[in-house]
């Protein structure tokens, strides 16, 4: 299943905007991910990620939902295995 996770931008680069690239911590989980699709996104806020890419902002609560949700389902572990 393809599924969109929520995570805080930690760092941002933005050497060019077509290469935008932001660090997003996902709980304990820290990848470098695209935010090319979020132009006005900044560190402190939370986006949601598919596929390597931050596809748009959210806010802290609705962050904190969906995260609680992916870890009732068990979806947490894929992301898990993906840092191995």
């Amino acid at each position: 299943m393809c599924l969109a996770v929520p995570g805080k931008i930690i760092n941002v680069t933005e050497e060019d905007e077509l290469l935008r690239q932001g660090k997003i911590d996902f709980g304990s989980i820290v990848k470098n991910v695209s935010l090319v699709c979020v132009p006005d996104a900044a560190i402190g806020q939370y986006v949601l990620v598919h596929a390597g890419i931050a596809i748009s902002v959210v806010d802290e609560a609705e962050a904190k939902r969906v995260f609680e949700y992916l870890d009732q389902m068990g979806e947490l572990t894929e992301l898990e295995m993906e840092t191995s």
